[in-house]
């Protein structure tokens, strides 16, 4: 574990745009959105924090957020539901007015299985999770954003699996995330215009629920030897590309990119 992984890193460490700002982060209960949304809440932005089954754990980011200085919003939707997607982004723009940054963390691998075994059911849900409720949550925000005049920052979550297609059984889980990966750059054009950047943080093996629930620690420790830095990361680790991504005046010109955070693993 690195030494600062005892307290959020990036304490103390003032974005002055960033205050203020409205962001919308799903999947913010557990794991790198968790992570995302207290570190957006320490600049004092507004945070809507989005979860769906883990209500105790956003709580909990919600009242760090706003200790920290911050203002939370807690809003719930099963994000496979497209109607919910739309109802949430409603909430969020009805108590806040605006929304200048969306975080697409969501998602899930669902279940690891060979190919032999996958059901079209399994396909379906791997890509409504991950990619398709990506592009919905986008699809409600995406006017918001347009009508402010001054633009925001569409951030979303792929992964290094999108890049070398995952561990045992992943496939479905890396194709979608694939999927997110290319059509993070076919909004960043289609979005330019509207001076919405929309950009992506590929995150490597990071020591977070979701391989505590889709990983053994055999896996684990197989992954941690192909990593140059010889350990996994952690979820704070990944919170300075979203800062920096959500920020105008750290990453105005740089739209359709995709930030590696994996120790070396995978280099592009």
């Amino acid at each position: 574990m690195p030494q600062n992984s005892a307290a959020f890193p990036l304490a103390g460490l003032a974005i002055p745009d960033l205050r203020g700002r409205v962001a919308l982060v799903t999947g913010a209960s557990t794991g790198i959105g968790a992570a995302a949304a207290r570190a957006m809440g320490a600049q004092g932005m507004k945070v809507a924090v989005h979860y769906n089954q883990s209500e105790g754990p956003a709580v909990e980011v919600a009242r760090d957020i706003e200790a920290a200085g911050g203002t939370a919003l807690l809003v719930r939707a099963d994000v496979r539901d497209s109607d919910a997607i739309r109802h949430t982004v409603a909430q969020v723009l009805q108590a806040f007015g605006r929304i200048d940054v969306l975080v697409n963390n969501a998602g899930g691998l669902v279940k690891r299985v060979p190919i032999a075994e996958f059901s079209d059911e399994l396909f379906d849900d791997v890509l409504h999770i991950n990619a398709r409720s990506m592009l919905a949550f986008c699809r409600e925000a995406v006017p918001a954003m347009r009508s402010q005049g001054n633009g925001g920052s569409i951030i979303n979550v792929t992964s290094i699996a999108a890049r070398h297609g995952g561990g045992p059984g992943a496939f479905l889980y890396a194709g979608s995330k694939g999927f997110v990966s290319t059509a993070t750059r076919g909004l960043a054009k289609e979005l330019a215009g509207d001076r919405i950047r929309v950009n992506a943080v590929s995150p490597g093996v990071i020591v977070t629920p979701f391989h505590d629930r889709y990983s053994t620690p055999q896996m684990l420790e197989s992954f941690k030897g192909s990593i140059p830095m010889g350990r996994l990361g952690t979820a704070d680790e990944c919170v300075g590309a979203f800062l920096y991504l959500a920020s105008e005046a750290l990453s105005g010109y740089l739209t359709g990119q995709i930030i590696e955070v994996n120790g070396g693993q995978y280099m592009p």
